[in-house]
């Protein structure tokens, strides 16, 4: 297989030509071409054509070009994320690439068969066999036209063959359908480099057009198998959890003296990361926080312990760590006997079910906003218990009082003791305005649906002792408060 390294070697613009060349002229294998029945290790080169457009990094040999158009004549190739209507509809309507999020490569091969690709790729692992894959689809739908038709070689460099077969006629299908194609082969020993030979054995015209996307080379080696002790290969737990798992892998004993190393991955597989000191072929788990782990052990033998694209990985185990659901019962509150309140709860999380405690004087303990009409100061609590039983709570307290009490007097001196004017069981919820005045009729302090808490400033000076003036008004009906104060210094 291929490796990033591969690529530098025989330089990255030879190497895309070669690959365009492949897809061209009607890359393809053979539904009995064999893909790795064993364990693979991640792709060393990995080519997904990007957003589309020029500027994907494709560049095609002289015998090819570029076009914008979705519709490519003979000899012309295009990058894209659809294409449709081309050439009276006698190719398919294709909406996406095979992944269903990126741009794919569509190919109008040229007139004369023949090798489209002959190159030398170094400094491969030996001994070590690769999977050379790819999807496509041949995007004719026309049936009785030419078919693609291609013959795959992989060869030392003295000539001989390693691995070779022919695809023989890719069939037109009705409807656009995506197919992965491969076949392995093992480096030699003495590896000295192979030559990938492709060769295309119809002609251009009415047919033999491709789409291709997503085309790998990774190392297959002997199945891997990991799990995880005493549980299934998926384990659900909650954040807070503290329990210890043991994550182990049978591996096969056709690896001589082989080097392990388990990795993680908190994105579903995009990126494997080296667990640092687990290389054992079993490794003992400590709690995380919140996430999603996937955990799997990579292999190789010690004489290529250094290159990581050598490497083999078993299937992957999962342990989901579910956060706790988000719970807020909302704000403590005041009210007045004989008078209710709307509790105005809020649950998140992944299909949490919830309830209030208790239902004493509560209108439907299964509603985020039940209505609350204690007699007396009531705690309630909101509990909450996600899909997974993951659980957490929230509390709020209704304070019922016989009225509001406005103070006469405050001393704000900073001695820690009355310096502020406050007014107790005023409940921002009630929307209230409340307004200061001095002698003066001068408005020096106001506040809506807050909390009361003037300090005896005004634009940041301090006002002088004397009598104040406050007006509480309210929009739900009740009857205004006025009244003076004292501020003392």
């Amino acid at each position: 297989m291929l490796k990033m390294p591969v690529l530098i070697k025989i330089s990255v613009a030879i190497f895309l030509r070669s690959v365009f060349v492949v897809f061209i002229l009607g890359f393809t294998f053979s539904i009995n071409a064999q893909l790795c029945t064993g364990s693979l290790g991640d792709p060393v080169v990995n080519v997904t054509f990007g957003s589309g457009g020029s500027n994907s990094g494709y560049t095609a040999t002289n015998a090819y070009m570029y076009t914008g158009s979705p519709c490519p004549n003979d000899g012309f190739y295009t990058i894209t994320n659809s294409t449709a209507g081309c050439f009276g509809n006698t190719w398919h309507t294709i909406n996406s690439d095979h992944t269903g999020n990126g741009a794919f490569m569509l190919v109008n091969a040229t007139y004369t068969p023949g090798d489209f690709l002959v190159t030398t790729v170094n400094d491969l692992c030996p001994n070590t066999t690769y999977e050379f894959a790819a999807w496509l689809m041949n995007v004719v739908n026309r049936f009785g036209s030419i078919k693609p038709n291609i013959t795959f070689s992989i060869e030392t460099t003295g000539g001989s063959i390693l691995q070779q077969f022919s695809t023989g006629d890719i069939p037109e299908t009705s409807s656009p359908i995506w197919k992965q194609y491969g076949f392995f082969f093992t480096t030699p020993a003495s590896n000295n480099g192979i030559v990938l030979r492709m060769t295309n054995n119809a002609p251009g015209g009415i047919g033999n057009d491709i789409a291709l996307d997503d085309i790998t080379f990774r190392p297959c080696g002997p199945v891997i198998i990991s799990s995880i002790q005493g549980n299934p290969d998926t384990v659900n737990i909650c954040e807070g959890n503290t329990n210890l798992y043991t994550l182990t892998s049978t591996v096969s004993s056709v690896y001589l003296s082989p080097v392990y190393q388990w990795q993680v991955s908190t994105d579903s597989g995009n990126t494997w990361n080296d667990i640092p000191g687990a290389n054992t072929i079993t490794w003992l788990r400590s709690s995380t926080g919140a996430g999603k782990y996937w955990y799997r052990l990579a292999v190789n033998e010690q004489s290529s312990a250094g290159i990581t694209a050598c490497r083999i990985a078993s299937n992957y185990v999962a342990i989901n760590v579910h956060a706790k659901p988000i719970v807020n019962a909302g704000a403590d509150r005041i009210i007045f006997n004989g008078e209710n309140v709307n509790l105005q709860g809020v649950v998140m999380g992944e299909d949490p079910v919830f309830y209030w405690d208790p239902p004493d004087n509560l209108s439907n303990i299964n509603i985020l906003d039940p209505i609350a009409s204690p007699a007396s100061e009531k705690k309630y609590s909101l509990y909450a218990t996600s899909a997974f039983g993951c659980k957490n709570e929230d509390e709020i307290v209704i304070k019922v009082v016989a009225g509001i009490f406005v103070p006469t007097a405050f001393t704000p001196n900073n001695d820690g003791k009355n310096d502020k004017w406050r007014v107790p069981f005023l409940d921002p919820a009630l929307g209230a305005a409340v307004r200061v005045y001095n002698r003066y009729g001068q408005l020096v302090y106001q506040v809506e649906s807050k909390t009361v808490e003037w300090d005896g400033t005004f634009n940041g000076k301090l006002q002088a002792s004397g009598i104040f003036v406050y007006h509480i008004s309210f929009k739900n009906g009740r009857q205004d408060m006025k009244g003076t104060f004292t501020l003392i210094r």
